[in-house]
C-alpha cells in the first residue's frame, strides 16, 4: 500500500542557490500527500544532468538566476535527453520580483506557474498542484499595478482592436503588428490606445496577461 501511495505523488524539484529557500520547500512538501521533494540544484543545466530529472514532474526554477537562463531552460527543455511530452516536467518560476514583461516572456515559453517567494504556503502548493495537473497558474500581484484583478475585456473592441490584441498576446510588437495587418505602425498605436481606454488595462504586457487570463490559459493566484 505505502508503495503505491508513493508512486501517486507528483516530484517537485528545484533549482536555487539559496539553501534556506530550499530547506523551506522540503520542509512544506514533507506536509503534503500528494506532493514529494526530489532533488535540489544549482542551475537548470545541472538538473538536466543529473539522474532524477525524468523523473520530475513538477520543476521549480529561481528567477534570480537570471531571466536569459530560464527561458534556456524553457526552450531546451523538450530536447534534452530524449524526453517526450510525457516526461517534460512542468516548470514554475519563482523570484523575489517579476515583471510584466517577464512573465508573460515565461509563459509564452511554456512556464506553468509564476510565483514571488513572498506568496504563502497555501498559494505556493496551489501553484504547484495545478502545474502538476497541467494547468497554469499566475500570482495576481504580478501584473496588480497595470490592471485592476477584475479587470474584463470589454465586448465592444471592433473586430480589427480584436486583433491587434490578439497579436500583442502573442508576443507581436508595433512594427510586426502592422507587417502582419498592412497597417501603419502609428495606426497600432492608435488601436492600442483604445483598446486601453476600453478594457482598463495599462501597459501591452499587461493587456496580454490580461487577455490570455479571460481566455483560460491562465488563472489567477490570488495574492
Amino acid at each position: 500500500m505505502e508503495a503505491y501511495a508513493t508512486k501517486t505523488q507528483k516530484t517537485v524539484s528545484i533549482c536555487e542557490t539559496q539553501p534556506l529557500m530550499v530547506k523551506g520547500l522540503m520542509h512544506l512538501l514533507e506536509a503534503t500527500d500528494d506532493l514529494e521533494f526530489g532533488a535540489s540544484h544549482a542551475s537548470p543545466a545541472e538538473w538536466m544532468l543529473s539522474a532524477g530529472a525524468n523523473n520530475t514532474d513538477v520543476l521549480v526554477i529561481d528567477k534570480g538566476l537570471g531571466a536569459k537562463t530560464v527561458l534556456e531552460a524553457l526552450n531546451q527543455l523538450p530536447a534534452e535527453h530524449g524526453m517526450t511530452k510525457s516526461t517534460v516536467p512542468a516548470v514554475v518560476v519563482w523570484g523575489m520580483s517579476i515583471t510584466e514583461a517577464e512573465a508573460l516572456k515565461f509563459l509564452q515559453a511554456g512556464a506553468k506557474g509564476i510565483l514571488r517567494k513572498s506568496a504563502d504556503t497555501d498559494k505556493i502548493l496551489a501553484c504547484l498542484r495545478a502545474a502538476a495537473q497541467g494547468r497554469s497558474w499566475m500570482q495576481d500581484s504580478v501584473f496588480r499595478d497595470s490592471a485592476p484583478t477584475d479587470a474584463h475585456i470589454r465586448t465592444d473592441l471592433t473586430p480589427r482592436e480584436h486583433q491587434v490584441m490578439e497579436l500583442v498576446e502573442q508576443g507581436f510588437k508595433n512594427r510586426e503588428i502592422a507587417q502582419e495587418l498592412g497597417i501603419r505602425p502609428g495606426t497600432v498605436k492608435i488601436h492600442l490606445k483604445h483598446i486601453f481606454e476600453k478594457t482598463g488595462v495599462r501597459g501591452r504586457h499587461g493587456l496580454a496577461l490580461n487577455g490570455l487570463r479571460q481566455k483560460g490559459v491562465i488563472s489567477l493566484l490570488a495574492s
